[in-house]
């Protein structure tokens, strides 16, 4: 690499969070033995986590990833009589590949380790392994889950940076070559004069789109002529937006291929991002506001592209009906769980295709590998829209629904207006608004803070803040009235019309009984509620008939 990859190189490092598992930043000068101990733990972190190296690095501040300088020359360095790096590799098990460059960055001493991940097999040095757990380096024998991990890894390359042998920088698109110097530019500005300087060949090397030259699937995936999809066979890259009506019956349709840095911004005008009304004057909400956040569908959509197994020949779908956006990608979701995701705070670091997405990240496209998910669910958040709705339930593919309209503006309103509540607590309050049924653990939670009641599973906002937001008819819609209020409904029915089926008594009472019964559990409520008028109110009513001809009139009590 020369100095300006390199100093990209560092640009995109720094941008990581502290705890990444395959990158150690220090100042100076460490001991030998330490240094080789870092080597297998940043090797055997890079394994673990579908990157490629790993990266020791000297003369940047670790704690605020600040640019500091350094006074450590490896090259100089020696323990005994022997050069630093021949010991290193020398102690190294398996003797893993690793490349020291010095370079100057914001015009301070810099050096960097690049480190070849481990392959199938720990990287051991001096007899022993090491692996980084947060921002701490330990010995990989304490971690045997890590281990086992790594022993039973396949040796699978990166399919996104695999060369495709047949093509060349003739079948990219010139106009996609275009965009990308644009946003490759918008990425690094301090080196706006160099890249106009540069011819396509020296770009793409640059970017990191091509590999000396030799142009990889990435490349193709985003920059690659309408044609040239044909190199990637058996894979497959395309987009498909389906749009449907109310009742799932397709109205519209079209597919898009690469490249995909022009095309997205296809896909992205085929959406109906129309301007919808919310609240009058004196609410928190604006009056009109786009049905859809730009960003939101943008990061969704290069999500899709960044993190799709291209290997298992499916297609990228957008559908689109009146309920909102529907994105899924095939592939499973690496990180586990959007909860962890949103507990830890930070980016995942493990990616489906790290070369694919650390260019989309050079590009612009993507703001920091694996950081858009927490920011999706804030902006929906702060627009008062309902929360994204992840379902990892199908273990290959991913599928994302970014609603278009507001299921319930006062309650949203007043989640966004209570400081006190952290996104955790939203995620939690944004099911019960739409009824999916929370674990006992958290609907714990959000009992003792007095934000929901009802009994569980069945649970619905509390009368506290239905009163705060003014939604009492919905808190009693929810919760329903008193036993007495339906009973005496029913008395009054049959003193007016002296008989009633079951049918009518259903018709009378089933709209009226909290919506959070399913339609079985209104039936049995009925059924407990003639049950307690004929036995428990001294037989104020009895019932006539066989089970399907059956009536019920008022006894002499109950008239």
């Amino acid at each position: 690499m020369d100095e300006q990859e390199l100093r990209a190189l560092i640009d995109e490092l720094r941008d990581l969070p502290k705890e990444t598992e395959w990158v150690e930043f220090k100042l100076n000068y460490a001991e030998p033995q330490e240094i080789g101990e870092y080597i297998s733990a940043l090797s055997n972190g890079a394994c673990l986590h579908n990157q490629q190296f790993g990266y020791l690095i000297f003369g940047i501040e670790d704690e605020t990833h600040e640019a500091r300088g350094t006074n450590f020359k490896p090259r100089q360095a020696k323990t005994g009589n022997e050069e630093l790096e021949n010991w290193l590799i020398r102690l190294l098990d398996p003797r893993i590949d690793f490349r020291i460059y010095e370079f100057d960055y914001d015009n301070l001493p810099v050096v960097i380790f690049e480190i070849d991940a481990a392959r199938n097999i720990p990287v051991k040095f001096s007899g022993e392994a090491f692996v980084r757990v947060g921002s701490y380096k330990k010995k990989l024998k304490e971690h045997p889950e890590k281990e086992r991990r790594i022993w039973q890894k396949k040796i699978n390359e990166d399919w996104s940076a695999q060369i495709c042998q047949q093509a060349s920088s003739a079948d990219l698109s010139p106009e996609a070559i275009l965009k990308a110097r644009e946003e490759y530019k918008q990425k690094h500005p301090h080196l706006a004069k160099d890249i106009d300087a540069w011819d396509d060949v020296a770009f793409l090397n640059k970017a990191r789109l091509t590999i000396q030259g030799q142009i990889t699937n990435s490349a193709v995936i985003l920059l690659g002529k309408e044609e040239s999809v044909h190199f990637l066979s058996p894979s497959v890259a395309e987009i498909s937006w389906i749009l449907k009506d109310e009742h799932g019956v397709e109205q519209d349709y079209a597919h898009f291929g690469p490249p995909f840095i022009l095309n997205i911004e296809k896909v992205f005008a085929k959406i109906r991002n129309i301007t919808i009304r919310h609240l009058p004057d004196g609410s928190l909400f604006p009056k009109e506001i786009s049905q859809y956040d730009s960003w939101v569908i943008r990061e969704a959509l290069h999500n899709c592209i960044a993190h799709q197994d291209y290997t298992l020949k499916g297609r990228i779908n957008i559908v689109e009906s009146p309920e909102g956006l529907v994105f899924s990608n095939v592939g499973s979701f690496m990180p586990g769980s959007i909860e962890q995701v949103i507990r830890q705070d930070a980016p995942s670091e493990v990616y489906r295709n790290p070369f694919l997405s650390r260019v989309m990240v050079a590009l612009n496209m993507i703001d920091t590998i694996g950081s858009g998910i927490k920011r999706m669910f804030l902006t929906q958040k702060n627009r008062f829209f309902p929360l994204p709705d992840f379902n990892l339930s199908t273990p290959e593919r991913v599928i994302v629904r970014i609603h278009g309209k507001i299921l319930d503006e006062k309650y949203t309103r007043l989640l966004v207006g209570k400081t006190d509540l952290d996104l955790s607590t939203v995620i939690l309050l944004d099911k019960v608004q739409k009824n999916i049924r929370l674990p006992k653990e958290d609907n714990l939670l959000l009992k003792k803070q007095g934000l929901i009641e009802g009994k569980y599973p069945n649970v619905y906002i509390s009368a506290g803040l239905a009163a705060v937001t003014g939604q009492k008819a919905r808190y009693i819609k929810t919760r329903g009235l008193d036993d007495n209020h339906y009973i005496e409904l029913i008395m009054e029915y049959l003193r007016k019309y002296d008989h009633a089926t079951r049918k009518d008594i259903n018709e009378l009472l089933v709209d009226k009984l909290p919506d959070i019964l399913s339609t079985e559990q209104k039936m049995h409520k009925i059924n407990r509620l003639l049950s307690e008028i004929m036995r428990k109110r001294l037989h104020l009513i009895r019932n006539m008939g066989t089970d399907r001809t059956s009536k019920w009139v008022l006894t002499d009590r109950g008239k």
